[in-house]
């Protein structure tokens, strides 16, 4: 058995949970890596990542690089003499870094591999209406999310839950992947598995304004599944037109209603309690939004102080 010298490398709330873990299951921490702070919000005021803010909670040597192949980096992180990395929501690293312990450099990804590579696999799995999901530990190499795998832990989707929801327990599915892929290096007993390239692998590309907008033309189902799929980050939206007024409003809850009707496509419908918009073959309930400069809100709360007109309409 060797004993394990561990530099953790992760940026957003998702790792800290596992660094939590690797912590609290009595392996050794030897240095921090994540992002370097930056400016966020309206004051502009430097926000630390989560990371940062466990690592100062709990004295953990720490890092922030701009550039991971500064040869003052390189040299410090030489010097920390880890034998192994863990990868866990950080940037693609250069082989300098990566080839550097001796056992490797491993990642976490929230995804079944070879499936959703990228940058967003939890909500491109939701967006598509997966029904499973899982993680990944693999060992990094010099291309993304590609590596030989070493497990891979797999949970149902279920039908109502929101990427926020799933990422949590992902989160939570993470940690027990992870300490066991640890218990397997630290005991020599680990075997690894080569990625399968299919012609149908489904990807998960960056999220940006396109991708999250709602396209009413898409069938419910469709709809639906965006929806939940970016909330409550980076959120669906849409663009209201009424009369002069247009009005950027995104979506962090909704469900389809499957019914026949006779009105357009976009058509908003309104009474005391809902909003609604006509789409082909029902309508989407639209429960929870945020106007712009205002906090989320239900609909219901929206149509105490708001009012649509009847030309209204979803673009």
């Amino acid at each position: 058995m060797e004993k394990l010298r561990i530099v953790f490398m992760g940026t957003p709330d998702f790792a800290v949970g596992i660094l939590d873990s690797i912590l609290k299951n009595k392996h050794e921490v030897i240095g921090v890596i994540t992002a370097p702070d930056k400016p966020a919000g309206r004051g502009q005021k430097i926000k630390y990542s989560a990371v940062k803010e466990y690592a100062l909670a709990h004295n953990l040597h720490l890092l922030q690089p701009i550039n991971l192949k500064d040869e003052k980096f390189l040299e410090e992180l030489k010097n920390l003499n880890a034998n192994l990395q863990i990868v866990v929501a950080f940037r693609m690293l250069p082989k300098v870094v990566w080839e550097m312990p001796k056992l490797g450099t491993f990642n976490l990804h929230a995804s079944l591999l070879p499936n959703y590579r990228g940058a967003a696999p939890i909500n491109w799995a939701l967006i598509n209406g997966d029904q499973k999901t899982g993680v990944t530990t693999f060992f990094i190499d010099d291309k993304i999310d590609t590596g030989a795998m070493i497990l891979s832990k797999e949970i149902e989707i279920h039908p109502d839950e929101n990427a926020g929801q799933l990422h949590d327990r992902l989160k939570n599915l993470g940690c027990e992947t992870v300490i066991e892929t640890l218990n397997l290096i630290e005991n020599q007993k680990i075997t690894t598995k080569i990625q399968k390239e299919t012609l149908h692998l489904k990807t998960a590309h960056k999220l940006n304004k396109e991708n999250c907008k709602i396209d009413w033309n898409a069938n419910g189902s469709s709809i639906y599944n965006l929806i939940r799929g970016l909330s409550p980050y980076p959120t669906a939206w849409f663009l209201l037109k009424d009369k002069v007024k247009e009005l950027n409003i995104k979506v962090y809850d909704a469900k389809f209603i499957s019914e026949n009707h006779d009105k357009a496509t976009g058509t908003l419908i309104t009474d005391k309690n809902t909003i609604k918009v006509a789409i082909n073959g029902g309508f989407i309930d639209l429960l929870e939004l945020q106007l712009p400069g205002k906090k989320k809100m239900s609909s219901k709360d929206i149509l105490n102080g708001t009012t649509f007109s009847t030309d209204a309409r979803a673009c």
